[in-house]
Order: structure tokens, then C-alpha cells, then sequence
């Protein structure tokens, strides 16, 4: 089964319905959900999300929300020792190395994201939601 590690982007996407975006990153969650493949946030991400969606949609629907993510998606851990191998990765944002490390640690075949050139040095290959969807299909 192919093992994903899913950006905060790809998640936002799906749960706030951004247009073109969302379609893409609803597709990639319900590969999830039929067994397709296993999908993972990391821990960290999950608080970015309800930041972002708390104000897109208010307190109760972003848990809401997060809640049915999270009977979906499981959870990467972040450990101290992930922390400090981000710092090390020659990547511009922070939060990306930090979801290469984690992908790297649960060997994810893919991290799922709109942002591929911000993963070009991580140690898991990066893969926009269309071109796994594609991915996928071929494989079928």
C-alpha cells in the first residue's frame, strides 16, 4: 500500500474547498479512506490546520473538521530528534523539512503537496495530488 505523507496545503485545500485546488486534494483523501493508500499528517500540521481553517470557518466547525481528518488520516509523531534533523535540512521552510523528516522516519513513499520545489532537497520524494491521482490510476 503506498504510504503518504499529506501537506498542510493538500489538507486546506480539501476542507475549506479551494477552488481549483480542492478537487485534486479531495480525491487524495478518499484514496484514503477507500485503502488505497495510508495517508499520515504530521502532529504539527494538525495545529496549523485549525489555525487556518478557524478562521476560514469559526472554532466549531474547524474541530468538527479536524476531528473527522483525524478518523481518516493518522498522525506522524514530532520528537525532539525530528526537530533537530529539520534544522539541518537545506530547506527553505522549517515546516517542510520537518514533514521531510517525519515522511523519512514512517516511510512514506510520497509527501503530497501544491509546493514541490520547496521539497526538491527532502529525503522523500514530493508529488502534487494530480500527478499521484495519475500515479495511482496507472498503477491500477
Amino acid at each position: 500500500m503506498t504510504k503518504l505523507l499529506i501537506d498542510t496545503n493538500v489538507v486546506i485545500d480539501y476542507l475549506a474547498d479551494r477552488a481549483p485546488f480542492a478537487d485534486h486534494s479531495e480525491k487524495v483523501i478518499e484514496i484514503c479512506i477507500d485503502g488505497i493508500a495510508e495517508g499520515f499528517l504530521t502532529a504539527s500540521s494538525v495545529t496549523d490546520i485549525y489555525y487556518i481553517l478557524r478562521k476560514i470557518a469559526g472554532r466549531k466547525k474547524a474541530l468538527n473538521r479536524i476531528g473527522v481528518l483525524l478518523k481518516i488520516l493518522d498522525v506522524a509523531h514530532v520528537a525532539k530528534r525530528d526537530l533537530l534533523k529539520a534544522l539541518e535540512l537545506d530547506m527553505p521552510d522549517f515546516e517542510d523539512a520537518l514533514a521531510s523528516v517525519c515522511a523519512k522516519r514512517i516511510k512514506a513513499d510520497y509527501i503530497v503537496t501544491r509546493n514541490i520545489k520547496d521539497y526538491s532537497t527532502s529525503y522523500i520524494p514530493a508529488i502534487t495530488p494530480k500527478a499521484l491521482l495519475q500515479d495511482i490510476a496507472q498503477r491500477s
